[in-house]
């Protein structure tokens, strides 16, 4: 049975809109998308969202990936019951892959309600000597090196305390030797050299993110892991991506003027001289062009009677030769 329709009703009635099901934007269901595509069209408007999001890029001009950026954001947020603002301005793109920033892991391990706020411990280790192992190219070959890089060694541990349980919960211990030995302390431009308390606080905290809230980072790394774990540098741009050079992972120019003159030969692969190919190439080419002359000169045979008028206009040539000099 309907329920019956009250007086109070008839006299103030509701808009239609508070009647109809309340949707939420998604993939599940066709008003859910078509909410979701409507509340991204309104974002990729706005100059307070970062470039990668933005319909059209002062720097770059139109953003044809905008829209579906968006898109995916409003659908990270929604699953993370976050809100998409927020998301979408610590959500960085690098070379195709999002990560967060290691501010929003902290804010976000702090804000779900599960912990404690985050706390780190950091105690000095004293100076030490740690030997790594350095790749650098010679001669376009890959070498490695051992390199000796002295440190004032830091251990850090970040640390909660689980409201369930009351236990106190720690991160994986992160040091100064083992940023060297990784490679993060020795890129060009780390800061692991002029930041390192910093840099262990975010460590620790991704690590402890990883563990003990997986599904706040939703298997996604952080910026700073990303560019560590990276083989080139990589360094903001100013538009909400991050830049790479290139030449770096090319090897440097040769000195001698032999290696130079180097090219890989496309058929084989192997490495051959510029000029000696070129004069092998021409000595190649030489019977070829000789066989056509020959054979061009042997292919045309006057017939009897123009070898005939041949010799006859020779004769004349010549006897008129003989009179011209008789005359002198």
């Amino acid at each position: 049975m309907t329920e019956p329709t009250k007086l109070g009703d008839l006299r103030n009635p509701q808009p239609a809109e508070s009647r109809m099901p309340e949707i939420t934007p998604g993939f599940g269901s066709l008003q859910s998308f078509e909410l979701m595509q409507r509340t991204a069209k309104l974002l990729i408007t706005s100059t307070l969202v970062p470039a990668a999001y933005r319909a059209n890029d002062e720097k770059k001009g139109p953003n044809p990936n905008a829209l579906a950026n968006c898109v995916v954001a409003l659908n990270m947020s929604h699953r993370m019951n976050a809100d998409p603002l927020m998301v979408m301005q610590n959500l960085y793109v690098v070379e195709g892959r999002p990560s967060w920033s290691s501010q929003w892991i902290i804010a976000a391990i702090n804000g779900c309600g599960r912990f404690s706020p985050l706390r780190f411990d950091i105690k000095p280790l004293g100076e030490k000597s740690v030997d790594y192992i350095s790749t650098y190219w010679e001669n376009r070959e890959k070498k490695t090196k051992t390199v000796t890089e002295k440190i004032q060694d830091k251990v850090c541990v970040a640390w909660a305390i689980e409201k369930g349980t009351g236990e106190r919960i720690e991160s994986p211990p992160v040091t100064i030797e083992m940023a060297v030995l990784e490679g993060w302390y020795s890129k060009n431009g780390s800061k692991w050299k002029t930041m390192d308390e910093v840099m262990l606080r975010y460590r620790t905290a991704s690590f402890f993110g990883k563990l003990y809230a997986p599904e706040l980072l939703m298997g996604l790394q952080t910026v700073e892991e990303i560019q560590d774990a990276r083989v080139i540098d990589a360094s903001p741009d100013g538009s909400g991506g991050y830049s790479v050079d290139i030449d770096s992972l090319k090897p440097s120019k040769p000195e001698s003027n032999e290696i130079e003159s180097e090219v890989i030969n496309p058929e084989t692969g192997e490495i051959v001289n510029e000029k000696q190919d070129t004069q092998q190439q021409i000595e190649k080419d030489k019977p070829a062009i000789k066989a056509e002359e020959v054979q061009s000169e042997t292919s045309f045979k006057p017939s009897e009677e123009e070898q005939a008028k041949i010799r006859a206009r020779d004769i004349l040539e010549s006897q008129s030769g003989q009179s011209e000099f008789s005359i002198d």
